[in-house]
């Protein structure tokens, strides 16, 4: 699925257009944008192509990132596909046909083989933190804060419950409508460690799906459905469905940029990576546009206002920067 340029359009004008779309297509299809137009500005002639695949959670930053970086480069063309953490990983960067791949969790050692087969090396960088939100339909006004224990049973594939009042007496005699990513997502992964257990099976019955606007829709469209995603998508969608506390222990704590940051949202936050592959960073404008990335990850305008995660920190920043540089040394020597 092909879309222009989102240039400088607002991240909910961008994210409401790319799920018209993806409303369209089948579960697990990928989502991509190219960056064949001309941005305007005269350049400083730097030129080439990038290609970019991986986390959809990541995605919405990868293209803002690609918009900005444009404007100063236009004769750059960058493409980026939402594949999904995994499926970048395994079809597309660790193959050698991307520069890039997004994931919102790291690389998995089976991924690093992969990629060692057929000589590429990931640098890992990370970029943002992001809060995984878990989102019900407006009107069901029976729950606005859930358990990780009543979490992890609705989600765990052992004896998986498919009514409401199954896992909580309070809660209607109703059929549990789920929404999800795919198992090729990295969310997917980072939700069923982390609330799952990873020693546990994640439950397959239930809407799956690498859009996440598929997912707002799903949830949007029935009262008792539940699903969740990251959390840019849902402030993009605020007015459409409502975002769930989450209580682990120490009481329930909503999802926000300031809880994600201080890490009260637990065990929910989680840091956002882009992986360019090292032979790649040996042309300058891939060299370039990852510098571009690392640099504004500090920026509340571009990663927060715009996009709706947590900036790194100057610290943070510094740390990707000089891992970085040293990879492009590397890369060039």
């Amino acid at each position: 699925m092909s879309e222009r340029d989102t240039g400088g359009i607002s991240r909910r004008t961008f994210l409401a257009s790319t799920g018209a779309a993806g409303a369209l297509t089948l579960a697990g299809c990928t989502q991509q944008t190219d960056g064949d137009g001309s941005d305007g500005g005269d350049g400083d002639g730097l030129s080439g192509t990038i290609d970019i695949a991986g986390s959809s959670t990541v995605f919405p930053l990868a293209v803002e990132m690609r918009s900005r970086f444009r404007e100063e480069h236009p004769e750059v063309s960058i493409n980026v596909q939402s594949t999904g953490s995994g499926g970048g990983f395994q079809n597309h960067f660790c193959p050698g046909d991307t520069d890039f791949n997004n994931a919102s969790r790291p690389v998995r050692e089976a991924e690093q083989e992969l990629c060692s087969d057929n000589g590429v090396e990931p640098v890992e960088l990370t970029v943002a933190t992001d809060a995984v939100t878990v989102v019900a339909n407006n009107e069901a006004d029976f729950v606005d804060c859930m358990t990780v224990d009543e979490l992890a049973q609705i989600w765990g594939g052992e004896s998986a419950p498919t009514t409401w009042s199954e896992v909580n007496s309070d809660w209607p005699d109703e059929d549990l409508q789920l929404y999800g990513p795919t198992d090729a997502s990295g969310t997917f992964d980072y939700f069923h460690e982390s609330v799952v257990g990873e020693d546990n099976e994640m439950r397959r019955d239930y809407q799956a799906t690498e859009q996440d606007q598929q997912i707002i829709q799903g949830v949007a469209n029935d009262r008792h459905a539940l699903g969740y995603l990251g959390f840019s998508y849902y402030t993009s969608n605020a007015d459409r469905v409502k975002a769930l506390g989450v209580d682990d222990g120490d009481g329930c704590v909503e999802p926000s940029l300031e809880t994600a940051k201080s890490g009260e949202y637990s065990p929910l936050s989680r840091p956002l990576f882009t992986y360019p592959a090292k032979s790649s960073l040996a042309d300058e404008h891939v060299a370039e546009f990852a510098r571009f990335f690392v640099e504004n990850s500090t920026s509340d305008a571009i990663v927060a206002d715009t996009v709706g995660y947590v900036p790194n920190d100057e610290q943070r920043k510094a740390e990707m920067m000089d891992r970085l540089e040293t990879a492009i040394e590397e890369a060039n020597a």
